[in-house]
């Protein structure tokens, strides 16, 4: 894809960033930016991780770029919206202000180019355990940092070997929640909050697993995550919803080794070899 010209979209939706944190990979999203451009961006929740932030600084400058990019992209005139997640609640506060062209708010209604309306919102509202518990969240939120950690050594361990990269943190994180039917259960819950809004479909983040699935009457989209699989949906121009997987993106279209590491979202809808 180097030199060619950025593909442009009507909509991008990006969720699950977490800058602030060590996991987040946010030089593989400024690159992803500089090859996709939309006239509306929506960002669609825990894009920054107050919560990791708040227990220790780690702001590097590929994560500060991530925020010049998005900043420059408001000043050319594309349209941003900043949902706010649970990870970055403190946004919620400023609801309606903009800072540098880009609007905060806590939900959105998305028209697409179809005429279908879609309630745009992050999802941890509807999240049993990060809204009843929150110190239960913080300690998942403590297991899943393990869980990255383990994804690091397996990673290379797999590399000595000469073996294609499998991300053990996405595998883990569906085997258990699908046991307690998390996944499931979060999108019935979203779906049914979309036909309340008397909408056509709904667009979260929240729970790091991307798909488009259709629940009855409802088209439910989740955005997936840029701390493993490194995933955003596009709406194209005739209103349709696509699922882009960087590592999928790469493999038809290389760019140079440096940029990105394959990921494998194993018993996900987005798989890249």
């Amino acid at each position: 894809m180097s030199g060619q010209a950025p593909r442009t979209f009507r909509t991008l939706f990006i969720s699950d960033v977490h800058l602030g944190s060590k996991p987040a990979k946010a030089e593989f999203l400024i690159d992803f930016l500089r090859h996709h451009e939309a006239e509306t961006i929506y960002l669609v929740g825990d894009i920054v991780d107050g919560w990791r932030l708040r227990r220790s600084w780690h702001w590097p400058q590929t994560h500060n770029d991530v925020v010049q990019k998005l900043l420059r992209q408001a000043r050319k005139g594309t349209k941003i919206i900043y949902i706010a997640g649970n990870h970055d609640e403190f946004l919620r506060m400023f609801q309606g202000t903009h800072f540098g062209g880009i609007e905060v708010a806590d939900r959105a209604i998305h028209e697409a180019a179809d005429g279908k309306r879609y309630l745009v919102i992050h999802g941890d509202q509807f999240d049993a355990i990060v809204h009843n518990a929150r110190w239960l969240a913080y300690l998942g939120d403590k297991a899943y940092d393990l869980a990255i950690i383990v994804n690091r050594l397996v990673s290379r361990l797999r590399r000595m070997f000469g073996m294609p990269y499998w991300s053990f943190s996405s595998w883990a994180k569906v085997k258990v929640k699908k046991a307690v039917n998390f996944i499931g259960a979060f999108q019935d819950v979203l779906a049914e909050e979309a036909r309340r809004s008397a909408v056509d479909g709904v667009i979260c983040g929240h729970i790091h697993h991307a798909t488009i699935e259709d629940f009855g009457d409802v088209r439910y989209v989740n955005t997936g995550d840029w701390v493993e699989s490194c995933t955003a949906v596009v709406e194209h121009f005739d209103g349709t919803m696509e699922i882009l997987c960087w590592p999928q993106v790469l493999a038809t279209n290389p760019v140079p080794e440096t940029v990105f590491v394959p990921t494998v979202i194993e018993g996900g809808a987005v798989k890249a070899a």
